[in-house]
């Protein structure tokens, strides 16, 4: 495969990755607005992060799953990773499509978990493509061109409920009842979703394996469940030393998201507008507005990708210096949270957040791929994936209430604390990382 590679413009990079503006649409809206529905349906606020459950164990499950059998196909016409991207994209758009007419907790639960389960499948194998196609020196390049069109999926898809409600669709119900703007909302995003994700289809052309008699050779080796089973954990076992390092980062970033995610809105709800009854008036449109506020962490984030997708064009940059700096601004944004007091105030610390967000979702897939094999870069990417999922899973069986309870105290607000000391501890923990290959372009 490497001697197909060749060094690709900006919009070649963006048609390859346009499919995630789509699986961030997916994401924002089950990120900024399940919690809301959550509540709406009568979960109490500590109930939540073990609603939430489904989400990361379906992802510690699939994502080395898919990233083992992307690795092991190709077809002619529809190439390595596409099949994924197009089973994914259909499944997930029709799970989005009807998540928000759950009439109860269990089955707004189940269809979490299928809308996760889908969007996993076409999800690391963007990843994949990404180190598929690029050259090592264009990786960093083409994972903040990913983030870029993350965060514009992110700022757009979390501001839909409040915009719908501004065309005047309402955002109040009945008790019990989902309101037609976050309907209408998640509608518009399974459109999306699928409508992108079919575009890098058809704009993106895949190389093919470069022996392909020694491939089909090595697939019908390996062919078969067990066999398939053991190279997973053999996979697993034999991580590079890079990934270990990062999977600590990993752990403490990903559970500070989870965290927000599961909070946000009855921490801000509760803490910043006075609003507690789920089917008043006021709790909707403050539930609007932290959407809204959600928001700004995605359209800083494309601006800061935007930025570094210039400056890493022309430039090398110091991945790891660049990690820690943002990670700790973005912890520095969740703390402060706890301290504003206006509401316009969220727009800092979100857009403090949103830098932490974009170096997120490409400085630790840029400096892995670097280092692993590139004949197995989906299923390293799906194991990598068991560094986002195992702290969401730890913090979903209890681990957000007990350490904000014990390090902060009763007020669901602390939850924002307990999400910025844990990013401040994600961007420290970067220290640990030592090859020069992977912090370097």
């Amino acid at each position: 495969m490497p001697n197909f590679k060749k060094k690709l413009d900006f919009w070649q990079i963006w048609n390859m990755s346009f499919g995630m503006l789509g699986i961030q649409f997916g994401f924002a809206l089950q990120g900024g607005f399940m919690s809301r529905i959550f509540q709406t349906l009568g979960a109490d606020k500590d109930a939540i992060p073990m609603l939430w459950i489904a989400a990361p164990l379906t992802g510690l499950l699939i994502q080395p799953i898919v990233g083992y059998m992307s690795d092991r196909t190709w077809h002619n016409r529809f190439g390595r990773r596409k099949p994924f991207f197009f089973v994914g994209a259909l499944l997930s758009s029709i799970a989005l499509f009807f998540t928000p007419y759950s009439s109860a907790l269990w089955m707004a639960a189940g269809a979490l978990w299928i809308l996760d389960a889908s969007i996993n499948i076409s999800m690391e194998p963007f990843r994949a493509l990404v180190a598929d196609k690029l050259l090592d020196s264009q990786r960093s390049y083409g994972f903040i061109v990913q983030t870029l069109i993350i965060g514009t999926g992110t700022w757009v898809a979390s501001n839909l409920p409040w915009i719908m409600t501004q065309l005047g669709v309402p955002n109040t119900a009945p008790e019990g009842v989902v309101p037609d703007s976050v309907k209408y909302a998640f509608a518009i995003g399974a459109f999306v979703l699928f409508s992108s994700i079919l575009y890098t289809i058809l704009k993106t052309e895949e190389y093919p394996p470069e022996d392909i008699a020694d491939f089909k050779l090595q697939k019908a080796k390996s062919k078969g469940l067990l066999k398939g089973v053991k190279e997973i954990f053999s996979s697993i076992w034999d991580i590079p030393v890079v990934m270990r390092q990062l999977g600590v980062v990993q752990f403490f970033s990903w559970f500070a998201f989870f965290t927000m995610w599961s909070f946000a809105t009855p921490a801000i709800t509760e803490h910043i507008f006075g609003a507690t009854d789920t089917s008043s008036a006021a709790y909707n449109n403050a539930a609007d507005s932290v959407g809204n506020y959600l928001g700004t962490y995605g359209l800083v984030s494309m601006f800061a990708a935007l930025v570094l997708s210039v400056f890493s064009s022309r430039y090398r940059i110091n991945r790891k210096l660049l990690h820690l700096t943002s990670l700790v601004a973005g912890g520095t944004g969740f703390i402060l949270i706890y301290f504003i007091t206006e509401p316009w105030m969220l727009h800092i610390c979100f857009g403090l957040v949103g830098i932490a967000w974009a170096s997120i979702l490409s400085m630790p897939y840029a400096m892995l791929s670097s280092s692993v094999n590139p004949l197995k870069m989906g299923i390293y990417m799906g194991i990598f994936n068991m560094f986002i999922v195992i702290p969401q899973i730890i913090a979903a069986l209890g681990g957000i209430n007990f350490l904000y309870k014990l390090l902060f105290g009763e007020a669901v607000i602390n939850t924002m604390l307990l999400a910025g000391t844990l990013l401040i501890l994600a961007g420290l923990s970067t220290l640990l990382i030592t090859d020069q290959k992977a912090a370097h372009d």
